[in-house]
Order: C-alpha cells, then structure tokens, then sequence
C-alpha cells in the first residue's frame, strides 16, 4: 500500500510538471490558428475563437466594426474584404441595431496565418540552407566521432585517458567564450560568410564523441579478438563488427546533431551576413522584427520552424531509448 501511494505522488509530479512544460507549446499553437483581431483581445485560451459584427444589408452582410451600440441605431464602420474601413460606405454609419448580430465561432481555425509567414520573408530559402547545413554537419560529425571514440575505446597509446578528458573539458566552455576567437581564426581562411564557416568548425562534436566512446566500450572484447585472429583490420572491425552493432547510438546522436544544427543561432548570426546564407533561426529572428505586432504570424512561423525536428525526434525516440539503455556510462 506504501509503495502504490508513493509511486502515485511520481505519477502525479510527473504529470503536473509535464503539464507546466507541455502549455506553452500548447498555446504557441493556439496563437498561430488565431486572427490578430482576437489575440488582440488579451483572453487566455487554448481553443482559437473568433466574434465580429456583422450588419446585414438587404440580405447582404457586411463585417463591421461597433463603435456605438443603442437601442434602437448603432454607430458602425464597414470594413472591406481586406478587413480595411471600406471608402464604399461612410465613415460612421448609423443604422437600426436590429440589423446588427454578434457572430461567434468556436473553434475558428486560421491556417492561412501558416501561408502569409512562410512568404513573407524568403523561408524557403532558410529552410534550404538549414537543411544542407545540418545534413552535411551531421556526416562530419558521425565520421569524426566515429573514429575518435574507437581511438579513445578500443586502443591503447600514451596520453590516450587525458587528451580524452581535456575533451570533455571543452564542453564546459560555453559557446560565447571562444566565438571572437573562433571569428578571427575563419577571418584567416577567408571562410566568413560562408557555408564552410557554417559547418566545418561543427563537424566535430564532443558530446557525441563520448557517446559513441560509452557504447563501444560496451561492445564484448571477444568480438575484436576473434576479428583480429582472423586477420580482420581496424577498419574492417569498425564496418563488420562495430557499425551493425551501433544503430540506436548513430540514430541518438543523430538526432542531437540535427538538433543542434536546426537551433543554431548564434554562430551564423555572427559568422555570415548576406541573407541568402541566412539558417532558420537567424531568419526566425529577422521575421520577429518585421512582424513585431503581428503575433499570431511570428507562433505560426515558430510552430513550422520546430515541427521538422519533432517529427525526427518522434520516429527516433525507440533509437535514443535503446541506446542510453545499452550504452551506459562505463569509466
């Protein structure tokens, strides 16, 4: 009985702290599917709503704007079909109240907001230059690590334990330490605003070197010695024996290189200037300032830039859990 109520407060911790987590995505979602006119409301809701007035001219009716309402007239503006004060009607229009009706809809659905951000400013063109950012990091990325863990696993040379522990030193330095000296480092190759300044500095990653270290020296040493009785070589060992056995660990660490490369804000906001080098997050940032007062354009721009690497993480989430359960944290 102790034990069920305990594991019940887990649960209950666990929800409760998944909730408060999970809300703002929620309404990061919510706002996208809004209209302006009604976020511009200030009310808290998750569902997207719409009201407006309508006046009903003989049949016709026409989206409106109350500006005083009585008994028997009504103050109104008459709006266009761009939502504009129409230059058909006057300004202010005093007509009889019955002729005016609140509409409401619930739930009202935007998806056109999706649509008016992607072409406001040139996303495609960021999307591109993540994706071929990323996927190209993410190859130099697997063959550096790939290579360096074995070397840090599997063989034995001197300063072999230290050379791999100042490794992992680096990766307590945070990024904005080392960028001014990084900029003047690729200001020597001329690699700056360039998309060799973009993914040659991250094809190695620490992280994933000791990854990849972890699970390999999980692997049995029998493995490698009846390899190497049959003549096998180094490399021949890595393709026939290491690889196959290294799926969940590749798929893990390719999923937080993706990651990594797809948030990346900084480093390009630094290292390149032109616009058509510009990655999604640094585009993300530009679109915020163009459309500052639109809000429901900038969540439904954020919504789309985050949904690729959700959709990743989705389908990987089975690799990533097999991989920390096999590889471990062995010394």
């Amino acid at each position: 009985m102790k034990k069920i109520f305990s594991n019940s407060i887990v649960y209950l911790f666990l929800i409760f702290f998944g909730i408060i987590m999970i809300l703002p995505f929620i309404w990061m979602i919510s706002t996208s599917l809004m209209s302006q006119a009604e976020f511009n409301k200030n009310e808290s809701v998750f569902i997207p709503k719409e009201e407006y007035y309508v006046w009903d001219e003989n049949g016709k009716e026409h989206r409106i704007i109350l500006v005083q309402q009585k008994e028997e007239n009504s103050i109104i503006h008459v709006l266009d079909e761009n939502l504009q004060i129409s230059k058909d009607y006057p300004e202010y229009m005093s007509v009889p109240s019955s002729q005016v009706r609140l509409i409401k809809k619930v739930p009202s659905f935007h998806w056109e907001n999706y649509i008016t951000a992607f072409n406001k400013v040139p996303f495609a063109r960021y999307f591109t230059n993540t994706i071929f950012v990323s996927f190209l990091t993410l190859i130099g990325v697997l063959i550096t690590s790939f290579l360096a863990a074995y070397a840090f696993a599997r063989m034995e040379f001197k300063g072999r334990d230290i050379i791999f522990y100042l490794f992992l030193s680096m990766m307590m330095v945070p990024e904005p330490i080392y960028i001014i000296s990084s900029y003047m480092l690729l200001d020597k190759f001329n690699w700056l605003d360039t998309y060799q300044a973009l993914i040659v500095p991250w094809c190695v990653n620490i992280f994933t070197i000791f990854l990849f270290r972890q699970h390999f020296k999980s692997l049995p040493q029998e493995l490698f010695d009846a390899a190497a009785i049959d003549g096998c070589s180094i490399f021949g060992m890595l393709w026939r024996i290491v690889l196959p056995l290294s799926k969940s660990v590749i798929a893990t660490a390719s999923v937080f290189s993706l990651i990594g490369s797809w948030n990346s804000f900084m480093w390009p906001l630094v290292m390149t200037d032109r616009p058509e080098l510009r990655v999604l997050q640094v585009g993300l940032s530009y679109f915020s300032q163009e459309a500052s007062t639109q809000t429901t354009l900038l969540m439904a721009a954020s919504t789309f830039s985050i949904l690729p690497i959700l959709i990743i993480f989705f389908f990987a989430q089975k690799q990533i859990i097999a991989s920390y359960a096999k590889a471990g944290l062995k010394d």
